[in-house]
């Protein structure tokens, strides 16, 4: 009788020891098709290094639904609605008032070194303003230089631009576009084959991994380039701050590990990847007008408001914008000497 308790105490010891070491799987709510860059090259394979580096123990389950709209999904993952989501800062204006350095224009030719380089940035000066509460962010990152693509409509002079009406990128692409005369029209990105081949807009801020993915390459035939680009958009990878800290310290320094600046580099190299892949589709029937000396200075004065606009943001949080800056231009320089 008693070998038989000893039995059942055993085995009742193991199921508990088996209960405690089953996976984890973290819930992650997903807004784009799973073919976006974002999704395919960026999520899945963290996903995949995640449960390679906790030998299984954490697992990610990307949702084959949003828990809700793409500015909803900071907060999903602030309040547990979700434990994983990825997003725009710019979806939510106002609320994230220094990751709008990364979105100026003319400061990186490329999303690896922008995407490093802002990482840094952010760990070392942005991350102590807490404008990511309630989350554990696990990398920031931004896309490919962006252009301005148009159907028919010359972009020289930069005079000429005035009065073409054209979908901005949000609040960076606005203002922009209001210092050349331009009328801004608002749509999400989904909506821009609707927007061009309806006429409802002369031409779009999108770089260039966007026009094969939204099918826009029969639909814009000029682009405006310039060194730096136009302009940018930053993104947030984030974790429920509280799932995070529920984990085993083991599985925390694995998530450490492959996030941050490893991320946002792996999220940097697939951006590049994409707009090299988009630009062999639209090559032979986009002509690209890469800026003259006069004409970028023409742009830099329209872009001016841009600049002031977001250092007064830094100023009212006491940060000092020009030094952040500066320090962003350096290491992108950094990086893309590597």
């Amino acid at each position: 009788m008693l070998k038989k308790l000893a039995y059942a105490s055993i085995s009742l010891l193991a199921l508990s020891v088996s209960a405690s070491a089953q996976e984890t799987v973290l819930r992650m709510s997903n807004w784009l098709p799973t073919s976006h860059p974002i999704v395919k090259d960026m999520m899945m394979p963290w996903a995949e290094q995640l449960e390679e580096a906790t030998d299984g123990r954490v697992t990610v389950q990307i949702l084959d639904a949003p828990l809700g709209p793409p500015p909803a999904h900071f907060d999903l993952a602030a309040n547990g609605v979700a434990d994983l989501t990825f997003g725009v800062h710019s979806y939510t204006p106002g609320r994230f008032a220094l990751t709008e350095i990364a979105e100026l224009p003319f400061v990186a030719d490329t999303s690896e070194s922008l995407s490093v380089a802002f990482q840094r940035v952010y760990e070392s000066d942005l991350a102590a303003a807490d404008e990511h509460r309630g989350t554990k962010v696990l990398g920031v990152f931004a896309h490919g230089p962006g252009m301005l693509f148009t159907k028919g409509q010359p972009v020289t002079p930069i005079s000429g631009l005035s009065g073409q009406k054209v979908r901005v990128a949000g609040n960076i692409t606005n203002v922009l576009a209001e210092g050349l005369g331009m009328v801004s029209i608002q749509a999400p990105s989904p909506q821009s084959y609707e927007i061009l081949s309806g006429g409802v807009a002369d031409g779009i801020f999108f770089p260039v991994e966007s026009i094969p993915f939204f099918k826009l390459e029969s639909l814009v035939d000029t682009a405006l380039r310039v060194p730096g680009g136009l302009y940018n958009v930053s993104f947030f990878f984030v974790m429920n701050q509280a799932k995070f800290d529920s984990l085993s310290a083991e599985d925390q320094a694995a998530i450490e590990e492959i996030s941050g600046e490893a991320f946002a580099r792996m999220a940097g190299q697939a951006w590049d990847a994409a707009d090299a892949a988009g630009m062999e589709v639209i090559a032979d029937t986009v002509t690209f007008h890469d800026a003259t000396e006069e004409e970028v200075e023409e742009l830099r004065t329209a872009a001016q408001p841009i600049f002031d606009g977001i250092k007064a943001n830094y100023e009212a949080k006491d940060v000092d914008f020009d030094a952040i800056l500066s320090k962003l231009e350096t290491e992108v320089q950094a990086v893309a000497s590597e």
